[in-house]
């Protein structure tokens, strides 16, 4: 583990290389647009970032972006660069390290691309944010699933029913053994289904169930809003007997999920909605390997990575990359490990790609459309999702497996692949 902070971007630029990384450098750390009389040889050797590596790797016919400045000829270079900075100069303070690894380096006329690629820590800061309180272990636990992906879904339609419609529909997953069900993102505390009264009525209905039958479905309630009406509404789920809230991460912000993590009793469920303006333009922006590193160590338990042949524009590869990169420890001595989400256009057709290329069944996997689209209803959708993956993780072929469970071949005849 370093010791000092360390972040590895992808630069595009019309100058030399070095000199648009001493550019960044200057303007991330000590310097600024002009030579400065209190920039002294001691300041900068206490203070300013530190170039640790810069390699070409080609060039581009044009910039990436508007804005950037060219001189007359000029070719555009593409190089990977590694910067340091001394930890004194923020101390472990996740916010300022936002600014200091992605703040204005952005909109420096030098580059015409930018992307932050990684992160490097030291300790202190595993020391001073704890990280997932629950993680993979703990979400196990509360979701009784010792082994195997968790099967959940995303209550459609995303908004427009009431309480009550939602409680019913949430029934028809609690009696078909569902593990995980969530709120859609665009549901919160709208007066058609108002917070406290969806999850009265959902929690009767998940309670009754695991009374009956000793399971008990988690819920992820999105109790997205500002400081105190996400402390209320998370209160209001422990309440009546929750086991998961929701976040819109990049909505509340890093500061509104650490402050979430301090009081939250229970797992966080972070979703990503937004990530696209971060991250969809190649040459600018945040890599999910970089991005997700700060959320779990602010708390996120649980990380939605997208999904296999989803309706969004991810290709597969990135999908897989991001949720091995939930999987893989942030250090020996807290690995943080945060479960990945599979979501977006979901059905019985990805369980056994997600499988193999994962290598894991620690994940979650989300159908919307795929649960609540099945020409049976919900419950039938529920139990296709689950002999799909135990086909995948049997190493069976969908067709085969399906001969023998209904739920799993009317699937099959609604999601053609």
């Amino acid at each position: 583990m370093t010791s000092r902070i360390e972040a590895d971007y992808l630069i595009e630029t019309a100058f030399d290389p070095r000199f648009a990384a001493e550019t960044i450098a200057g303007e991330q750390s000590s310097g600024t647009f002009v030579s400065l009389p209190g920039e002294t040889p001691e300041l900068k050797a206490r203070s300013a970032a530190r170039i640790e590596a810069l390699d070409e790797i080609g060039e581009a016919a044009e910039p990436s972006l508007p804005g950037a400045a060219r001189p007359t000829g000029a070719r555009i270079r593409r190089a990977h660069l590694t910067l340091s900075w001394p930890l004194d100069n923020i101390g472990p303070s996740l916010p300022n390290l936002m600014a200091t690894v992605a703040g204005n380096l952005f909109e420096l006329q030098q580059l015409s691309g930018l992307r932050l690629v990684d992160i490097r820590l030291p300790a202190c800061f595993m020391e001073s944010y704890g990280g997932p309180k629950f993680g993979i272990s703990g979400t196990r636990r509360l979701a009784g699933v010792e082994r195997g992906p968790l099967i959940g879904t995303i209550v459609k339609p995303s908004i427009g029913l009431d309480a009550a419609e939602t409680a019913d529909l949430v029934r028809a997953l609690c009696e078909a053994e569902i593990d995980f069900i969530k709120d859609d993102e665009l549901q919160s505390d709208g007066a058609h289904c108002p917070f406290d009264d969806r999850v009265r009525a959902v929690m009767r209905v998940v309670n009754a169930s695991a009374e009956k039958t000793g399971k008990k479905a988690m819920v992820a309630f999105n109790i997205t809003g500002d400081l105190d009406q996400m402390r209320r509404r998370h209160d209001r789920v422990l309440e009546c007997g929750g086991t998961c809230v929701m976040a819109s991460i990049n909505s509340v912000g890093l500061v509104g999920m650490i402050e979430l993590t301090r009081f939250s009793a229970l797992p966080i469920h972070a979703h990503r909605n937004g990530w696209g303006y971060l991250s969809r333009a190649p040459m600018l922006g945040w890599s999910y390997i970089a991005w997700h590193k700060i959320w779990r160590l602010a708390g996120a338990d649980h990380i939605h990575v997208n999904g296999l042949s989803n309706k969004f524009s991810e290709p597969d590869d990135s999908v897989i990359a991001s949720a091995r990169s939930c999987l893989t420890p942030l250090s020996q001595e807290r690995p943080c490990l945060a479960m990945p989400v599979f979501s977006s256009g979901q059905t019985i057709r990805q369980a056994a790609g997600t499988f193999a290329a994962l290598g894991s069944t620690d994940l979650i996997f989300a159908a919307g459309g795929g649960v609540m689209a099945h020409p049976d209803g919900p419950g039938a959708g529920v139990k296709s999702l689950r002999e799909a993956w135990r086909a995948a993780m049997a190493g069976i072929a969908l067709g085969d497996h399906a001969k023998d469970h209904p739920a799993l071949a009317r699937a099959m005849q609604a999601f053609p692949a």
